[in-house]
């Protein structure tokens, strides 16, 4: 199997050199999974951290009804894996599932430990990407509480159209935090300006 674009999203950090993006990305295992399969299932400890070559995945949660709230979405050329139970070694209470088809290259949480240990340059990358993770995760919570559906829905759109074309319209609703009503009308609304 080629690395080729797994070695080249450690070099577009421009934190690791090209010999050392090529000792991390050997040290990973090459995955397929299947649509409608789990990454990871709630109530397991996310031991993964997984490179997504191809495809599109989705992240939820169960509210405390039971209903099914989409907490993120995955696509070609993005980290997936959960950040809390990944690092505390906690069961997760998030489901990760490809919602299609999906190839990428996997590490163990004992793998890339050592890695981060053994190699400088490899924890800057690490430290850049849970820098980057936080931040989308703050800018979203805060999005919630300053920002209207309908601009939820544009920033949406205009940084994520992928999601578009790859997700369940339910699931994008559940994840702007509106009903699948309040989002075909705000579809409409958006298509007329």
């Amino acid at each position: 199997m080629n690395r080729r674009l797994l070695v080249q999203f450690f070099l577009d950090s421009n934190l690791v050199a090209h010999n050392i993006a090529e000792e991390i990305g050997a040290a990973f295992s090459y995955k397929e999974i299947g649509k409608n399969e789990y990454l990871l299932k709630e109530g397991r400890i996310n031991d993964e951290y997984f490179f997504l070559e191809n495809g599109f995945m989705r992240a939820f949660a169960h509210d405390t009804n039971g209903n099914d709230v989409t907490t993120n979405f995955y696509s070609t050329g993005q980290v997936v894996f959960e950040v809390y139970s990944f690092f505390n070694r906690v069961p997760s209470k998030e489901n990760i599932m490809a919602t299609e088809d999906c190839i990428g290259w996997a590490i163990s949480y004992e793998e890339l430990n050592h890695l981060f240990h053994s190699l400088p340059q490899f924890r800057e990358f690490g430290r850049a990407v849970l820098v980057k993770g936080f931040s989308s995760l703050k800018n979203r919570m805060l999005s919630h509480i300053t920002e209207t559906a309908e601009q939820r829905y544009d920033t949406l759109l205009k940084t994520n159209p992928e999601i578009f074309q790859h997700a369940a319209l339910k699931h994008i609703a559940s994840y702007l935090g509106v009903t699948d009503t309040s989002l075909s009308r705000i579809r409409k609304e958006s298509q007329k300006k």
